[in-house]
């Protein structure tokens, strides 16, 4: 019986769904936005979200962590200088995983896209930090 027993297997053993999760974290991490199929994706939450609040404590405890997971000093630097900073305002909900209407086409395994709710380097982020500087001079 398979009672209180969490998590998705993926149809893997143990070390190699730690080295898939661990593999689609660095994708994400440096391209912001993968396709994947819906169970990895939801399950790829569970280890970048972590990830992104050790970005926000941002000591060398929590990099070490990271460092642990990711297993590169590049992508920490950039998991702590690019992509933690967008989320200091938020309490969560730092990826979005959005299903997509087709499935694949080898066999049909449903699809979705995991991406960052913000993107690191987005215009958007920076235009939205004008309009709040902005609205306290118009409101006075």
């Amino acid at each position: 019986m398979r009672h209180r027993k969490s998590g998705r297997k993926l149809g893997r053993n143990p070390s190699h769904r730690k080295a898939l999760l661990r593999n689609m974290a660095k994708a994400l991490i440096i391209n912001s936005r993968i396709t994947t199929t819906e169970a990895k994706a939801k399950t790829l939450r569970g280890v970048v979200e972590p990830l992104i609040t050790l970005a926000l404590k941002n000591d060398v405890h929590a990099r070490r962590q990271a460092y642990q997971v990711l297993g590169e000093h590049k992508l920490v630097q950039r998991l702590f200088d690019e992509i933690g900073p967008l989320f200091k305002q938020g309490g969560g909900g730092y990826t979005r995983v959005v299903k997509l209407a087709l499935p694949r086409k080898g066999d049909a395994a449903p699809l979705a896209i995991i991406e960052f709710t913000k993107k690191p380097g987005a215009p958007e982020a920076e235009a939205q930090k004008s309009k709040a500087e902005a609205a306290p001079s118009e409101a006075e």
